[in-house]
């Protein structure tokens, strides 16, 4: 199965929640989870009961949909997870923020996800001063991400920085002049993901 490509509202509605595929236009007033519009679909507005399958079924799809990844890049990551030491689900997150493209958004280059992909793949991005074009590279502590490239460019990820809103994560820090960021540190659990129960994810993977 391809990338989806379709209305990034309508994954917001399916979750039952804001998962800011839109950037900043998900914090407006009109944004569908706001004015309560249903699930698509038929059937969409109905409640239903749902098996314990259904409920760990759509943890991991908020999840996946959340970072914007397909299936068969979402189960390589929790394989990675599960030969790691510590608790599995904790693993799985902290290695889907360390993405490439995950940092590029959280340093605010980017006013989405699906954005900061577009913008490693075009290779605007740099690692450790050599450019890197692969959005799901997993970094780590001490590693720095530039943003190279035309001065038009560097000029659209100035003005996104300068419109983004909120703080940045304490585990990153940032020079908005350069438009260089570094990773300090791996993210703890409380840092990350807040809506997701990942415990159902293992659970569901483990079947």
């Amino acid at each position: 199965m391809g990338r989806y490509t379709g209305p990034a509202c309508k994954l917001c509605r399916r979750e039952g929640l804001k998962l800011f595929l839109k950037g900043d236009r998900c914090r407006m007033s009109k944004c569908a989870v706001e004015t309560g519009r249903p699930a698509p679909g038929v059937h969409g507005a109905r409640p239903s009961k749902k098996s314990d399958y259904g409920v760990q079924l759509r943890e991991k799809q908020r999840l996946r949909r959340f970072y914007g990844l397909q299936e068969g890049q979402f189960k390589l990551f929790f394989q990675r997870a599960l030969r790691k030491r510590g608790v599995t689900g904790e693993m799985l997150l902290q290695l889907l923020e360390m993405r490439l493209d995950n940092l590029v958004f959280r340093l605010g280059f980017s006013a989405s996800r699906r954005n900061a992909r577009q913008l490693v793949l075009h290779g605007h991005v740099t690692v450790n001063g050599k450019r890197s074009d692969v959005p799901s590279m997993t970094l780590k502590a001490g590693d720095r991400i530039e943003v190279k490239g035309r001065k038009q460019s560097q000029d659209a990820v100035k003005r996104v920085l300068d419109a983004r809103s909120g703080e940045l994560s304490s585990w990153l820090s940032l020079d908005k002049e350069a438009l260089k960021g570094e990773v300090l540190r791996v993210p703890t659990r409380d840092e990350i993901a807040p809506f997701v129960n990942e415990q159902l994810i293992v659970e569901l993977y483990s079947k």
